[in-house]
């Protein structure tokens, strides 16, 4: 583990290697404790490099066990775990140079490079992996072919994997055999995969547009192949929405998935060999909620994509890195409204990027969506490159229009392919294409913070004026903000819930429903406007704002109940829920009775009624915001058990005054049909349960949801059942006994016990802290697997607001030590976690002062890693 203080890398130093890898052949001869890798790189300078400039390649913690360049034995070389130098090269532009590394799969703990996840033989490369496995230019963009030859046991390892498509395989002697498998394409080395073990497969196939056929496999534990269907269906329903909507069409014969259950990510889009955190690609109703299969659907296509924009196309520097995850997010989100509901996707979308990103965007981890210095690149796969990068290019496509953002991702494709590209090269197509000048939108990528438009409508004689302006608070090391391209999607409705027209407008630009606010200010007037319109903004979410509008409580249930925008419809009950969660919040500190406006809970019923809503829409509007989201929209001198007490003392109004039509409403919902997780039923039941937990409130409310939990044939409606006893009658004779029931029936199935930590781990109330060292006891925790440690120490510190942040700050020392002990075994698992400080300094000073301590504990240590420190430092700067 790297203990150092890290160097500081900056995006203007970037410089190409001198030197390049064109080809790459390893051999791997496996053995758990002492695997040995043969390196034969084929390296060439580069034209207008440092011809006389020395070999630097990067390594982690290696072990060099021979040398050899251009048949020489043992050249004049200097080698440490952490690099290889040479100096003395041959004078030609293109020598052969062959390494031999020993590495030790069974004691990589920290799940990067090579390593064994339940005797299965796995990679992770990204970002910087590959270095831990073979010294290498390891950059995104030295690009190479790579011909891979792997040695294993038969007995121990029938499957032997890596990217590209097979070419040879047979057997060794001695009860060994080998396979090798050639990539055409080049790729950089965060990309190699290697998985060799005792598997089980689902197979299938799919046949492109062009008509050839690709055989596709699914990797999993034996006798789980029935559980990987779901992860391929939405694979193949991925390859061909890819070739519908962007044209792209899969290059290799074979295309695998490797499901592993030890796994810092979510899943690697590794070329051709995916490998995946096994919760993304194991479900069936038993086992799975329709969350679960939800991101299933999303995860599978979203490495899928990859396949074009990541890896046919891949980022220059790590700097560019939303270049890739940004760009694939936004096709991944495309693929599943067209999926599912496009209006309750997008909502879920933007209750996403508010929950994680805006956080980042406010707090000390705050960096622009390309970064422009890092200390630790691991600790940039964040919710500002991934969710923040999407909505960049969600909103290149409104200013430019569906037909022309086609007409330049073709470009990119054929412009770019084989290319390690930055953000200047994708927007240039862009700009190619239409004509436009993207030079301000720009700053979407390079400029940090939330940006807030405050509106002031007025309306005089048939002239409707806005006056806009724009802001972009102080961000660190950034203090002076430059105005910002925001494409405002609006409506103007009038009082029979139809859109108004106008005959003219002055002040910006408005093309297609759209205002282009590119200055601080604006004073826009709409003239010939019949009527005084309600106005509706930001529609569909169209860009990554806050909005301080001056609308009239009035306005907003009009808009709830009449916008045919499905978001800002949406948006309008949202908001009059939140006004009302944080007056009561204010209430609370002043210690005076709370009052709720009526029209709220008769605003609930209505919308819960409406059967012309989608029932998933439904569930989504009459969900209350959570405790985080309310602490944020407060902003500052934060008490999380007011936040929860107003939460409670709203959700509790809202049941009390719909109980009838809640119950009957539960009861219409109730399936005895076979279960399916499509949009339909997964709407119709998480209707029900959110029902359920209004209903949970009320007397009986806790048999109602023992009978659910008892009768229940999914988990979706088990776990719903489950944590409303569990929070909301903890320690009652049926929480308890719900509880037991699902560890007896579940506890031979990880990621169902995954399930029941989180549930407890989130159960409000101080007691939460006693519960969690409780649980990790348990003899289904283990603290070496990462989603184990997410489900039960994730969950409390980012999801249990009254529990991770209670006043005595207890829980925040213990936290602090888990992190370092985490810290030894996996620096990236510990620095991930370690976010959950990101919002200490909004907190009520007492709060504030013991988060910092716990902070400053882990900052003095001295046997932090560079990935854990980073985090740790930049939050207390």
């Amino acid at each position: 583990m790297r203990t150092d203080t890290g160097q500081v890398f900056r995006l203007e130093d970037y410089r190409p290697s001198d030197y390049l890898i064109p080809q790459t052949r390893l051999i791997f001869r496996l053995a758990p404790d002492a695997t040995t890798v043969v390196a034969e790189l084929t390296i060439e300078r580069r034209p207008g490099g440092d011809a006389a400039a020395p070999l630097v390649l990067d390594g982690d913690g290696l072990k060099l066990k021979r040398i050899e360049l251009e048949s020489v034995a043992q050249p004049a070389h200097e080698a440490t775990p952490e690099r290889l130098v040479l100096n003395d090269l041959p004078a030609t532009d293109r020598f052969t140079l062959i390494l031999e590394t020993e590495l030790d799969p069974d004691d990589n703990k920290a799940l990067m490079g090579l390593y064994r996840s339940n005797g299965v033989y796995c990679t992770q490369c990204e970002p910087e992996g590959f270095r831990r496995i073979t010294y290498f230019l390891d950059r995104p963009d030295v690009l190479s072919v790579y011909h891979v030859r792997i040695e294993a046991p038969h007995a121990a390892a029938p499957l032997l994997l890596s990217n590209g498509n097979p070419v040879a395989s047979g057997e060794l002697g001695n009860g060994w055999h080998f396979a090798e498998w050639h990539d055409p394409h080049p790729k950089p080395s965060y990309l190699f995969a290697l998985v060799a073990g005792d598997l089980g497969r689902l197979g299938d196939s799919f046949t492109t547009m062009s008509g050839r056929k690709v055989e596709l496999g699914i990797y999993v534990e034996h006798g789980k192949e029935k559980l990987a269907a779901y992860a391929m269906d939405a694979l193949k329903r991925s390859m061909k929405w890819d070739e519908e909507v962007f044209g792209r069409e899969y290059d290799l014969d074979v295309f695998n998935i490797v499901a592993v259950s030890d796994f810092n990510m979510g899943a690697m889009e590794n070329k051709g060999l995916n490998i995946f955190n096994d919760k993304y690609v194991l479900a069936d109703e038993a086992t799975a909620t329709d969350t679960d299969f939800a991101n299933i659907e999303a995860i599978i296509a979203h490495e899928y994509f990859h396949n074009w924009t990541g890896n046919r196309i891949t980022c220059r520097d790590w700097f560019q890195l939303c270049l890739k995850e940004g760009l694939t997010v936004y096709r991944d989100h495309e693929f599943s409204a067209d999926q599912r509901s496009r209006g309750v996707k997008r909502i879920a979308e933007v209750r996403t990027l508010r929950a994680l990103q805006f956080p980042e965007d406010q707090g000390p981890l705050a960096h622009p969506v390309r970064p422009r210095r890092y200390r630790e690149i691991n600790n940039f796969y964040t919710a500002t490159v991934y969710e923040k990068g999407s909505e960049v290019v969600r909103m290149l496509r409104t200013i430019l229009g569906a037909a022309m953002f086609r007409a330049g991702m073709d470009l990119y494709f054929e412009r770019h392919d084989g290319q390690a590209c930055t953000i200047e090269d994708f927007l240039k197509v862009f700009e190619d294409v239409s004509g436009r000048d993207l030079s301000q939108f720009g700053l979407w990528y390079n400029q940090s913070g939330t940006p807030n438009l405050t509106i002031k409508p007025s309306y005089e004689a048939g002239t409707l004026t806005l006056e806009i302006e724009q802001s972009v608070p102080p961000t660190p090391s950034e203090s002076r903000k430059r105005a910002m391209h925001i494409p405002l999607a609006f409506g103007l409705i009038g009082s029979d819930g139809k859109e108004l027209a106008w005959t003219e407008v002055e002040g910006a630009s408005v093309e297609d429903g759209v205002i282009h606010v590119r200055k601080r200010s604006h004073k826009l007037r709409f003239h010939g406007v019949a009527e005084r319109p309600v106005l509706s903004l930001n529609r569909g979410f169209s860009a990554p704002i806050t909005l301080a509008v001056e609308q009239k409580p009035e306005d907003l249930i009009f808009l709830a109940g009449h916008d045919s925008d499905p978001f800002a419809r949406w948006q309008a009950f949202n908001t009059l829920l939140t006004d009302s969660l944080i007056s009561a919040y204010r209430c609370v500190r002043g210690d005076t009775r709370l009052r709720f406006p009526p029209q709220i809970a008769q605003l609930a019923g209505r919308i819960a009624a409406d059967a012309s809503l989608e029932p998933a829409y439904r569930a989504l509007a009459i969900t209350l915001p959570s405790e985080t989201d309310i602490a944020r929209d407060v902003g500052k001198d934060i008490n999380p058990d007011a936040i929860f007490v107003a939460r409670r003392e709203l959700s509790n109004f809202i049941a009390r005054s719909n109980h009838e039509p809640f119950a009957e409403l539960y009861r219409e919902l109730r399936d005895d049909g076979p279960f399916s997780p499509d949009a339909a039923g997964a709407g119709r039941r998480a209707l029900r349960n959110v029902v359920l937990g209004y209903l949970a409130r009320i007397k009986g409310g806790a048999d109602l949801a023992r009978t659910q939990f008892s009768a229940a044939t999914n988990m979706t409606d088990l776990v719903a059942a489950l944590g409303t006893l569990a929070h909301d009658h903890a320690g009652s004779p049926q929480a308890e006994a719900a509880l037991a029931d699902f560890a007896a029936r579940h506890g031979a199935m990880p990621l169902a016990m995954d399930k029941w930590f989180q549930i407890q781990a989130t159960a409000p109330g101080e007691q939460a802290l006693d519960t969690v060292r409780a649980l990790m006891r348990h003899p289904a925790f283990s603290a070496d697997n990462p989603n184990r440690v997410r489900a039960l120490l994730g969950t409390f510190s980012g999801g249990n607001q009254t529990g991770f942040h209670r006043a005595d700050g207890a829980a925040y020392a213990f936290f602090a030590e888990m992190l370092k002990d985490i810290d030894q075994r996996n620096p990236q698992l510990s620095a991930r976690l370690a976010t959950a400080f990101r919002s200490w300094r909004s907190l009520e000073p007492v709060r504030q002062q013991k988060a910092r301590q716990a902070l400053a504990s882990i900052a003095g240590a001295s046997d932090v890693s560079v990935d854990l420190r980073d985090i740790v430092e930049r939050s207390l700067a």
